[in-house]
């Protein structure tokens, strides 16, 4: 059984496509959960960067990169969702247009 080999091309369009996608979701959205996920979706997007010339190049950088990122997104979102959790128990909105709470 062989299998077919996917060009770094191929890898890298998807995860330009799914940057941009993220990309877009920050700027139009404006609930937070969506712009966290765009986040988390731009941050998938280089992982996927990192895999694929990790792979192309034969080396393990790459990976050890991708648990560093995968590290640092988790935090994010605990963080992110404990700020968005205290913010709309005192506001009730998860708009981010809404939000003025930490404008001092």
């Amino acid at each position: 059984m062989s299998t077919i080999a996917v060009p770094l091309a191929a890898y890298q369009i998807l995860a330009g496509a799914l940057f941009t996608i993220g990309v877009v979701g920050v700027l139009v959205r404006r609930s937070a959960l969506i712009v966290f996920m765009s986040i988390e979706l731009m941050l998938n997007a280089v992982n996927l960067s990192f895999v694929a010339f990790s792979r192309q190049h034969g080396s393990m950088d790459g990976h050890i990169f991708v648990f560093f990122v995968m590290a640092v997104a988790a935090a994010e979102v605990a963080i992110g969702l404990a700020i968005l959790i205290a913010i709309f128990r005192k506001r009730e909105t998860a708009n981010v247009d809404d939000v003025h709470l930490l404008k001092g």
